[in-house]
Formats: C-alpha cells, sequence, structure tokens
C-alpha cells in the first residue's frame, strides 16, 4: 500500500531540509572564517624578528597570545594600527627603559628604547635642531639601564675628566668601558653624562665634592617710637641711633668640578646684637576750632604759622578781637600743647597695624623618587616632547602640527585649565584616566604628554590628522 502525503509529514520534510542547509551554511562559514582568520604575521621583539601564524584579531590579543608582556611605556607599532590585525601584518615591539636626561638643568626622567646614548640625543635633534642643549645622565655607568647602553654607534667619543680631554676611538663600547679604558675613576656622587656639541659626541665627567662655607651677614636694627610731650607736634628727635648687628651663618655646600652649585644652611650665630634706634616725636596737634559765623579770617591761612593754634591766635588779632581787652570775655582760645601741665599729652589713635602677609603656600615639589617633568617651562615641555614623538616617527609635518595644536590649546603650559571645562594642562585632555594609569597628571608634564599623544594615535592615528579635524572644528 503506498504511502500517503500528509501535511504532518510535508511539514516535517521540509524542517529536515531547512536544517541541512542551515547546517551546511553554518559549516561553510566556520570553513570560510578559519580561513580568513588564519594570518602570517611577522613579530619583531627588541629586534628579534619571527614569523607567526595566528587567529588573533587585534594586537594586543596577538602579542598576549605570543606571551610578550609589554608595559605601558613600551613602543608598540603595526602596519595598520586602526584596522586591527590583517594578514601578512608586522607588528614591532620595542621595550622601554627609563634614562635620566637633562634638560636647563633639570633632571628628568625619560622612557625611550635607544639602544646608545647617541640614538636617545637623535631623538631631540630630530625634531628641533635648534633645541636647548640636553645631556644623557649616564651616572650609574654600571646599571644596564641608564649606564649600560653604548655611547655612539657612529664613531669616536671625547671624553673630559679632571681638566683633561681625550678620544676613545670605539664609540660603540659603554660608559664604564671607555672611562676604564681612560683609568677614570667614577666616585659615588660623581656625574656622567653625554652630549652632543658641535658634532662631537662628548662623555663628561663632573666631580662632586662637599665642604663648609662662613659668611658674616648683617641684622638690621629695629625702631622704636616714644611720644615726648616736650617737643612741638610733628618734631622728631633721634634720641638713640640705630646700629646693625651681625650673624654668622654656617652652609654645607655642595661642589661640582670646584664650582658651588648648591648650599643649604646648617647653622647661624648672633655675634653682635643690633642695637635699635629709637626716635621721639612730638604729641598729636588738636583739631582746629571752627571760626564763629560771621568771621573772617582776611586771607591769612598762607601765613607761614607752625600750629593750627598759632594760626587761630594770628587770626583773631587781625579781626580787631584782642581777647585781653574785650569787656565781655569770650571763650579762652586753647592754649598751645608746650603750655599746658607737664602731664603727658595722648597721642592721637595710632593707624592700626598693618596685617602681616601670609608667606605664600611653598609649590610642589618633584616627588622625591624623581618624578618626571615637574611644573617645566613651555621650552623644557616642547624639548621633551620632540624626543617623544621622534621615537614614534612623528617628525616632520607631524611634529610641526603637534606643536602648533598644543600652541593653540595651552601655550604649552603645564597648568593651563580650561575655564568652561575639565580640560587642563598641555593637551587640554578632558579625563586624563581615559588615557593614563599615572596620578601626578596635574603637575608633570612628562604624564601630560604621554597622554596627549595617546589620544591623538587613537583618534586620529597622528598629528596631520589632528589638524585637519582641529581646523574643521576649533577642537580636536
Amino acid at each position: 500500500m503506498a504511502r500517503r502525503w500528509t501535511p504532518r509529514r510535508f511539514v516535517t520534510l521540509r524542517r529536515v531540509r531547512v536544517a541541512i542547509c542551515v547546517g551546511v551554511v553554518l559549516l561553510a562559514s566556520i570553513v570560510f572564517f578559519a580561513i580568513s582568520a588564519r594570518k602570517t604575521v611577522a613579530l619583531t621583539v627588541n629586534g628579534q624578528t619571527k614569523t607567526v601564524t595566528t587567529y588573533s584579531a587585534s594586537v594586543p590579543r596577538f602579542l598576549e597570545s605570543q606571551g610578550v608582556k609589554t608595559k605601558s611605556h613600551d613602543f608598540i607599532d603595526s602596519t595598520d594600527d586602526k584596522a586591527g590585525l590583517k594578514n601578512h601584518d608586522v607588528v614591532t615591539v620595542r621595550s622601554a627603559y627609563q634614562a635620566t636626561i637633562n634638560i636647563e638643568g633639570q633632571d628628568v626622567p625619560f622612557w625611550t628604547y635607544a639602544t646608545s646614548a647617541n640614538q636617545l640625543l637623535g631623538f631631540f635633534k630630530a625634531n628641533d635642531k635648534n633645541a636647548t642643549k640636553v645631556s644623557v645622565n649616564v651616572t650609574n655607568v654600571y646599571n644596564q639601564l641608564t649606564g649600560g647602553f653604548v655611547i655612539n654607534k657612529a664613531g669616536p667619543v671625547t671624553v673630559i675628566a679632571d681638566g683633561k680631554t681625550s678620544v676613545a676611538p670605539n664609540g660603540k663600547l659603554t660608559a664604564a668601558s671607555i672611562l676604564d679604558s681612560k683609568n677614570i675613576t667614577i666616585g659615588k656622587e660623581d656625574r656622567v653624562n653625554v652630549s652632543e656639541e658641535d658634532g662631537q659626541t662628548i662623555l663628561r665627567v663632573q666631580r662632586v665634592t662637599h665642604g663648609q662655607e662662613t659668611k658674616d651677614v648683617a641684622v638690621p636694627f629695629a625702631t622704636r617710637t616714644i611720644v615726648d610731650p616736650n617737643l612741638q607736634p610733628g618734631q622728631t628727635e633721634i634720641r638713640q641711633a640705630g646700629q646693625n648687628g651681625n650673624k654668622q651663618q654656617t652652609y654645607d655646600v655642595t661642589y661640582v668640578d670646584g664650582q658651588a652649585e648648591s648650599s643649604t644652611l646648617k647653622s647661624e650665630t648672633i655675634t653682635q646684637a643690633p642695637l635699635e634706634e629709637i626716635v621721639a616725636v612730638g604729641p598729636a596737634a588738636p583739631a582746629t576750632p571752627a571760626p564763629s559765623a560771621g568771621g573772617s579770617d582776611n586771607g591769612n591761612s598762607g601765613t607761614g604759622s607752625n600750629s593750627d593754634s598759632e594760626s587761630g591766635k594770628s587770626k583773631d588779632k587781625n579781626n580787631g578781637k584782642d581777647n585781653s581787652s574785650n569787656s565781655t570775655p569770650s571763650a579762652p582760645a586753647p592754649s598751645a600743647p608746650a603750655e599746658q601741665p607737664s602731664q603727658p599729652s595722648q597721642p592721637s589713635t595710632p593707624a592700626p597695624a598693618p596685617t602681616p602677609t601670609p608667606a605664600p603656600a611653598p609649590a610642589p615639589s618633584a616627588p622625591s623618587g624623581g618624578g618626571g617633568l615637574w611644573h617645566p617651562t613651555p621650552g623644557q615641555a616642547q624639548d621633551y616632547a620632540s624626543a617623544v614623538a621622534a621615537q614614534i616617527g612623528w617628525t616632520g609635518s607631524n611634529w610641526d602640527n603637534l606643536v602648533w595644536i598644543w600652541n593653540h590649546e595651552s601655550g604649552w603650559r603645564w597648568d593651563a585649565q580650561n575655564p568652561s571645562s575639565t580640560a587642563y594642562g598641555i593637551p587640554q585632555i578632558l579625563y586624563y584616566n581615559e588615557y593614563t594609569s599615572e596620578t601626578d597628571w596635574r603637575d608633570n608634564a612628562a604624564t601630560q604628554i604621554a597622554a596627549g599623544i595617546t589620544y591623538i594615535r587613537g583618534r586620529y592615528g597622528d598629528p596631520n590628522g589632528a589638524r585637519v579635524f582641529w581646523n574643521a572644528h576649533n577642537w580636536y
């Protein structure tokens, strides 16, 4: 007996066919995804390159899958930062370490991946050939990070120490090796730095010594004022001349190559006490009585009298009012203060003593651990940023546009504050916690610059793109 096609059986078969189709499409998608997601990527870590097969869609996932641990200051670059990871991309990782540079006399920690002091100095010159002279501090010449890199891969090094100059022909050595070859011993506090001067790489040793200096400092005398009723109002007499005293101050002084660099007050002793100056002044004159109604001073206001009371007497005489001959005695004129009994006159109400101006709150000092670019001048901040930008390839127009943008945003001032928003600092970022894990961004320009560069890279790719947006919107 032939099977009958029932509606229920028809629905079941249709569902089976649909499920088979879905399974085929899903399987094809999986196969296609597996084929398309599989990538061959070149990975370079600190100069070591290898080719890797991966299914990771982003650079962070790729590095994590390869066991490459990175720190916040490490340099990470890929063929296309914004498009994620693609087949045949190149990912480069350079581990950063902290060196110390000196900008206008201020030592600043600087994160870099430079393999030589000469290369690090080159980062500063890449964007500003006329920048303030910058040197690299390699004082700890035996340390792997700050002194272990070579000095100059390209050629010789001029060594200056103890007033003598010599040349080390092999610049591909560390500072420690070069100094050892010259039989130069470094003391615990001596300074060693590398700079570029007139096309030469200079390795300079500065001797640091300590001593004491004593100097005499004048102690100004004070002045005391007394009221003497025997003096006329406004009259003054010096009853005792003042004389400055003297104190002896002892300082602990730090010398660099024999020149005093800094000093700290250790003690001070008064060797001669100051003698105060005593000044006697006459009492304050009483107020001048108001003239009677109808009286006239006949223009005698300019008589040249020495006091208000004497002037009043002169006025009475000129008006024909001889008080001694009037039948009806008038109220006696006030006597001059000098004719009063010998009780001391009360001076007029003294002016209130000025309220002392409170000492300004001391500016926060850089952290003891070295901090960063602490409260720099705009020039120092720009010098520092020039090398940070050069390390990631922002030279030429990219550097020019970065300077232009931050000139317009803040004038390169670390404390620039937008009055209408939370934008702050050199890059005028609204929320620093989105671009840095450091918490010192209010005072550390290095943190501000790093956060600003992170912001621009993530949003626009580079300063050229940021400038295009800024020109269209007057902000970035």
